[in-house]
């Protein structure tokens, strides 16, 4: 008799970063892995509280895994710039939710014996500056060995005037972006001697902002408390959104995926510094480099002309479009064309080679 046939295990390399995530969401709520945190109600009855003091009181909560050689290394970043980025990262998971105010961190370290205890003093210091800056506390975490190096942040926070999620776009919303894209990228290559500045015409002030924002990344607060000041009176608070961490296009394209939404990108209009502009590199960068940490957001018309009014350096990058994308269609395309953007813009994606 022949012994039947073993079907092969799939591997994480075989299911990719999002379909991992997809297939992890069966084990929780519907639609809890939908966005950039989780956000838990307080419970309270919005008849008694009121619906904006429930929102007020409601927890978001992220948490952000950064590992040596995948995240950070010691060739592009000191250990108190890693507890910086380590603690914007997840605070601007927070703010990409809606959040205004920073509860705190608890951080999970995993290191080698001998790792210096300067180099642990030093990411502390790091994490002690950014809770310092944005507000909140270290709340505790844990320790443990291990061959690597390795940072588990959570992070909580307090909702602001309302929830900004993936979902909520709709068609006809207005794509905005709350700064440039592929500095911190130009800054990596800077730092890890992929450039020349002067071969490339960089002057040591794009570089060394490059660099910074690189090494340390800020948190768009400063964003939703922009679009809660600027809310049409006649307007409901329905916001789409996200963070750019994993890149401009991967967060555009989340948007619309989750909002069931095609989306429409005007090539002029990228968030782009003239002089990344001028690189060869500097459109993929802007589109795909990832880890800048702005927000991308879908808002009605009139909401986003209060918003590009009232945030310097924000702007309109596209749209939403009516049609949503048919089975094999692309979730974004150019805004004069029904063309895909270029391969290798996608952005990062874990267990991907």
């Amino acid at each position: 008799m022949e012994r039947p046939l073993e079907q092969p295990v799939e591997r994480l390399a075989d299911l990719g970063e999002w379909e991992l995530l997809r297939r992890l969401a069966r084990y929780a709520p519907p639609g809890q892995f939908d966005d950039d945190a989780a956000l838990i109600p307080d419970g309270q009855d919005p008849a008694q509280a009121g619906e904006a003091g429930r929102r007020q009181a409601d927890l978001v909560v992220n948490t952000d895994v950064l590992v040596e050689g995948i995240h950070f290394s010691d060739a592009t970043m000191g250990p108190a710039d890693l507890g910086w980025r380590a603690s914007a990262a997840n605070l601007s998971d927070l703010a990409a939710m809606g959040c205004r105010q920073v509860v705190g961190l608890t951080v999970g370290l995993v290191a080698p014996a001998q790792t210096p205890w300067p180099w642990v003093a030093g990411v502390y210091d790091g994490l002690h500056q950014s809770l310092e800056h944005y507000g909140g506390t270290l709340l505790g975490g844990d320790c443990s060995g291990g061959s690597q190096r390795l940072l588990a942040v959570t992070a909580l926070g307090r909702l602001g005037r309302g929830p900004i999620r993936r979902r909520d776009g709709r068609a006809g919303d207005w794509l905005v972006s709350t700064g440039p894209h592929g500095l911190s990228r130009l800054g990596l290559a800077l730092l890890l001697g992929e450039l020349d500045p002067a071969t490339a015409g960089l002057d040591g002030v794009l570089c060394q902002q490059a660099i910074t924002a690189h090494r340390r990344p800020r948190p768009r607060f400063d964003a939703v408390a922009s679009l809660e000041a600027c809310q049409p009176a006649s307007s409901p608070w329905r916001v789409g959104g996200t963070d750019s961490s994993d890149g401009l296009a991967a967060a555009v394209v989340a948007i619309a995926r989750a909002s069931g939404c095609r989306a429409r990108l005007e090539r002029q209009a990228l968030p782009l510094t003239p002089a990344l502009a001028a690189l060869t590199s500097g459109e993929a960068w802007c589109l795909g480099g990832g880890e800048d940490f702005e927000l991308v957001l879908a808002i009605a018309p009139d909401w986003a002309e209060a918003l590009l009014a009232a945030l310097p350096g924000a702007g309109r990058i596209g749209e939403l479009a009516a049609e949503p994308a048919a089975p094999g269609e692309p979730w974004l395309t150019w805004s004069d064309s029904d063309a895909p953007l270029p391969e290798g813009v996608a952005g990062f994606s874990h267990f991907r080679p």
